[in-house]
């Protein structure tokens, strides 16, 4: 039973930082994929940042160079840390895996989200 469990979500100031965590329980596959998405009221789900069990990150245009994605392969958890925040960058943020990288929200595995709010 595969579990993704977030937190660090919350409010800032435009310019701030967060990191977000997921806590990955129960994954068994030697590949995966663990996923970012965020979803601002009114829009689709948008994929973030992935990043694969050989550490390769990729970042969505919108995040890139401000948004780390990075992972504890010890512990099973998944890091997003945050900087530069900007207004459009709040949503529900929520963590994904899966066993290959591909941008679509449709992973076989999501954590409950975590909201952040910058202004």
């Amino acid at each position: 039973h595969v579990q993704l469990v977030e937190s660090g979500g919350g409010s800032v100031q435009a310019g701030g930082s967060l990191r977000l965590a997921c806590v990955v329980t129960g994954y068994t596959y030697s590949a995966y994929c663990f996923a970012y998405f965020r979803q601002a009221p009114g829009k689709e789900r948008e994929g973030i940042a992935f990043i694969d069990d050989h550490g390769r990150a990729n970042y969505a245009d919108s995040v890139k160079g401000r948004f780390t994605i990075s992972k504890d392969s010890a512990e099973l958890t998944v890091y997003l840390q945050m900087n530069s925040l900007k207004p459009e960058d709040s949503a529900m943020y929520y963590c994904a895996a899966d066993r290959l990288c591909w941008p679509r929200a449709d992973y076989a595995y999501w954590g409950q989200g975590t909201q952040v709010t910058v202004s």
